[in-house]
């Protein structure tokens, strides 16, 4: 199977899962292209949850180097 060129970065991920979220949503996929859609939905969506996770933990270095408080988002948010 060809492999597509990944999207640069986060903000194109996230477009194009909402692009693919709304061919989904027309029902004029058929179900073998319903499922290719899905299959790369589920793929760009954990890259990008990899890359917030990665964002996140910068954000923590910075403010751990800082001296500053680690007070950032919800701790039960691991998974």
């Amino acid at each position: 199977m060809a492999r597509k060129p990944q999207p640069a970065n986060l903000e194109q991920s996230l477009d194009t899962l909402e692009t693919l979220v709304e061919r989904m949503e027309s029902g004029e996929l058929s179900l073998e292209e319903s499922l290719k859609a899905f299959e790369e939905g589920v793929k760009l969506t954990r890259e990008c949850q990899q890359a917030l996770r990665s964002a996140e933990q910068k954000v923590r270095i910075l403010l751990a180097a800082d001296g500053e408080p680690e007070a950032f988002g919800d701790s039960n948010d691991e998974q």
